[in-house]
């Protein structure tokens, strides 16, 4: 049988109590963020990982799909992006790590997301504070389905206000589609210039592959992301993508009611 003192010293070594404390466990750090990562968790990759969870429920993200990363500070540069290889459907905090405007892990444990150059162009070039890319059925069959175009228009929804700086159905949005490559840094160099191309798109999609949007804040990647599932969903069903075959030349007409 333990001696009273012996029990204590026991509890302290397991439990981390002093002595009079309740007998309850300490919470802890997990183990990936033990000593580094500090409690902005629950601002920052908690948030990630409840939408990656949302969109895993939605059908946008199954299995390991998908990826997703917010800016944690800019200067210096610190980004915390989804761990490669994680179930979407179960992802935690701790799966995420943060990198710097290189990729090279910061904080946390594992790889970061094998995708992790496009993040890192689309927060460059377009000064993105959080960026979404999901898998959705549909976002892969439009992308497919209007690839020989380079992408596709869609116009005359409601729907369309959703997107930053739109603030009429008459919009006409123009969602480039870029061939799919494993090669990373080759395919980042052709979204850099898809990007610098077409300033004012909100998104663009790689053939055969899914999604990507962003935003200022994860809010506003959120809304750019849901907005654009639909409209995908709505040109998917149609079997159409407008009376545009050609894409927009830079600098042209907008739409009525669209802001500069």
């Amino acid at each position: 049988m333990l001696t009273s003192d012996v029990l204590k010293v026991f509890l302290r070594s397991v439990y981390n109590l002093e002595v009079g404390q309740e007998c309850k466990a300490q919470p802890r750090l997990p183990g990936a963020t033990q000593g580094k990562m500090a409690p902005e968790y629950s601002e920052i990759e908690m948030g990630l990982a409840e939408l990656g969870r949302s969109f895993y429920a939605r059908g946008w993200a199954l299995g390991t799909s998908g990826n997703y990363s917010a800016v944690v500070s800019r200067d210096p540069l610190r980004i915390a992006i989804t761990s490669t290889g994680v179930d979407k459907g179960n992802l935690t905090p701790e799966q995420f790590v943060r990198i710097d405007a290189n990729g090279t892990v910061k904080e946390g444990r594992g790889r970061p997301s094998a995708e992790t150059a496009l993040h890192l162009v689309v927060i460059r070039v377009r000064g993105a504070g959080a960026v979404l890319h999901t898998h959705s059925v549909w976002s892969t069959i439009v992308s497919d389905v209007h690839a020989t175009r380079g992408g596709l228009w869609i116009e005359g929804y409601e729907m369309l206000k959703g997107l930053q700086g739109v603030r009429s159905h008459a919009h006409r949005e123009w969602l480039p589609i870029i061939e799919n490559d494993q090669d990373m840094p080759k395919l980042a160099g052709v979204v850099e210039a898809l990007l610098k191309e077409h300033p004012e798109a909100h998104g663009f999609l790689l053939r055969g592959h899914g999604l990507y949007t962003w935003g200022e804040d994860p809010a506003e990647a959120k809304r750019h992301l849901e907005i654009l599932e639909f409209l995908l969903e709505v040109a998917g069903r149609l079997g159409r993508s407008g009376d545009h075959p050609s894409p927009p030349t830079p600098g042209g007409p907008r739409a009525p009611g669209d802001r500069a």
